[in-house]
């Protein structure tokens, strides 16, 4: 089994094969394109990101800055917004439903890096997925952890750091992030 297809079945791989550094490259290329064109020549979403990104669903924006690691795991809903500053550390599936917004700067990581350093050190990592809801708010500064699941309208404060998944219409804050009562 090649390291991608480890990454792609949730099993651990090395994050330093030929292969994964040459899709972060592509993505690399495509998010400075996107980057550092003007906006009213690339639109809401650059070509190269739209058509690296494994799905995009109508009035999609992103906002420069933007950063992901392959871009081929992510999934957008429609009218899925980001504000500038925004990174996708996609290593698995990210999904993110429609009429969801990010304020700037959120992070959102799918990498988990091993504990031990010498294994950290020859690149071994585990990919988890994170599935974000439907009209769901993300405050800047937020850093959604590998695993995570948040329901639909949920809301995120921002600077928060969401370790576990949020249910549905919850409202969370802090770090770790937990509901307000």
């Amino acid at each position: 089994m090649s390291e991608r297809q480890k990454m792609q079945s949730g099993h651990w791989y090395n994050c330093m094969d030929p292969e994964l550094e040459d899709l972060r490259m592509q993505a690399r290329r495509a998010v400075h394109a996107h980057n550092q064109t003007a906006p009213d020549l690339r639109g809401p979403l650059a070509p190269e990101l739209k058509s690296l990104f494994a799905e995009t669903g109508e009035g999609c924006f992103l906002e420069a800055p933007f950063h992901c690691a392959y871009g081929l795991n992510i999934h957008l809903g429609e009218r899925v917004y980001f504000n500038a500053g925004c990174t996708i550390l996609d290593t698995a599936p990210v999904r993110i439903g429609s009429d969801t917004m990010f304020g700037p700067g959120v992070q959102i990581y799918c990498a988990q890096h091993a504990q031990d350093p010498i294994e950290r050190a020859q690149g071994l990592e585990i990919a988890l997925p994170v599935t974000i809801g439907q009209s769901v708010w993300v405050g800047g500064g937020a850093i959604i952890l590998p695993g995570v699941t948040i329901g639909d309208n949920a809301t995120i404060g921002a600077g928060s750091v969401v370790t576990k998944d949020i249910a549905d219409g919850v409202t969370v804050v802090g770090n770790p992030a937990r509901p307000i009562t």
